[in-house]
């Protein structure tokens, strides 16, 4: 039987340090203004769910923490450094941000276990033996682990994002990215990928993510954030977000995606 993710030890100082500030943050595509004076602060260990209408730039603001875009104005904190310039020239005191994507972005040639060790390797030097030892240790987490030797499609779609979801982890990231990782998967793959999830979060690691899956939200989410045409609309704690969220436009989102 797999044993649950060991909890990080987070005392009372440390929750309440900042790992990532956002300060006025503004994004351009040409004339498009995509990401409008966004401002949003996560505690270290804190769960946050960012939703809202597709458009809205959910997306976009996570891609910018993680340098795969460049924002044009304000600033990105990660760890009290300055975020800037673009993934292929990141600096290794930021480099511990992962990501898990829509659409898993595996490597087709390789196999499970392949995927996993690439970037220990690559990146951080480790030596084969020890990184193929922390990918088994983390396929084993997202209760895969007999899956190492095929190749991601002999593999199921949510089979295939619980790798991705290992990939990331074997970069001992301190901060965990996820965008949308649900969408891609047919409904019946949804709840495996989400248990997983909600395991993660129970571990202690910072997670941001963005998914319409509103039963996540509530039931790991630390915080709430809402978003709306580029701009954070409301931000509260998951019963007050769902039970009185603030703004005409938060309850306008709730009753379309909820169905009342």
């Amino acid at each position: 039987m797999t044993q649950p993710l060991q909890a990080n030890p987070i005392n009372s100082e440390a929750t309440a340090k900042a790992v990532i500030e956002m300060k006025n943050v503004n994004k351009w595509y040409g004339e498009f203004h995509a990401l409008k004076d966004i401002n949003l602060t996560v505690a270290q260990g804190e769960r946050i769910v960012i939703c809202g209408p597709s458009g809205s730039a959910k997306s976009t603001l996570i891609r910018c923490i993680n340098r795969l875009e460049q924002y044009q104005q304000g600033e990105i904190y990660v760890h009290g450094k300055l975020v800037e310039g673009h993934a292929k020239s990141v600096d290794p005191s930021v480099s511990d941000v992962g990501m898990v994507f829509q659409q898993f972005n595996l490597f087709p040639h390789l196999t499970v276990l392949e995927n996993c060790i690439l970037a220990p390797m690559w990146v951080k030097k480790m030596p084969r033996r020890e990184a193929e030892e922390i990918a088994m240790n983390y396929l084993a987490r997202v209760h895969i682990p007999d899956q190492a030797g095929k190749y991601p499609k002999q593999l199921s779609g949510g089979q295939q994002q619980r790798v991705a979801i290992a990939r990331s982890l074997c970069m001992n990231p301190n901060i965990l990215l996820f965008d949308e990782p649900t969408s891609a998967l047919d409904p019946e793959m949804i709840s495996e990928v989400l248990e997983v999830m909600t395991e993660l979060a129970e571990s202690g690691i910072t997670m941001i993510c963005v998914t319409h899956e509103m039963g996540f939200a509530r039931q790991v989410a630390d915080r709430v954030v809402f978003m709306d045409a580029g701009e954070i609309i409301e931000e509260q704690p998951p019963e007050s977000f769902f039970d009185n969220p603030r703004t005409d436009r938060t309850q306008l989102f709730l009753s379309q995606i909820l169905g009342h």
